[in-house]
């Protein structure tokens, strides 16, 4: 059987648990922001392939468009990881 008897927090789980939906907020939000940026990026980058290769045709043009950005992204990914492990050394 279960006890159905709500427990009485105390003022510092209160605080906790606020602090931790305001983080949680935070988050979401910042991936939010980050979403709509990489929705802009996106249309600037097709914008910008339409206008050297001309408009996409075809589904070779989108495959190509496809490797291309996979390829920018793993690269830049590359790069973070890079810059973020030579951080984390500086920090120790």
């Amino acid at each position: 059987m279960q006890n159905n008897e709500k427990t009485e927090q105390t003022p510092a789980e209160r605080k906790s648990y606020r602090m931790s939906v305001i983080k949680k907020t935070l988050e979401l939000m910042t991936a939010a922001f980050a979403f709509v940026a990489a929705l802009a990026w996106n249309d600037a980058v097709q914008t910008l392939f339409q206008k050297i290769f001309g408009p996409a045709q075809g589904i070779l043009a989108k495959f190509l468009y496809a490797a291309l950005i996979t390829a920018i992204v793993v690269w830049v990914g590359i790069r973070l990881s890079a810059v973020n492990n030579i951080l984390e050394k500086n920090k120790r």
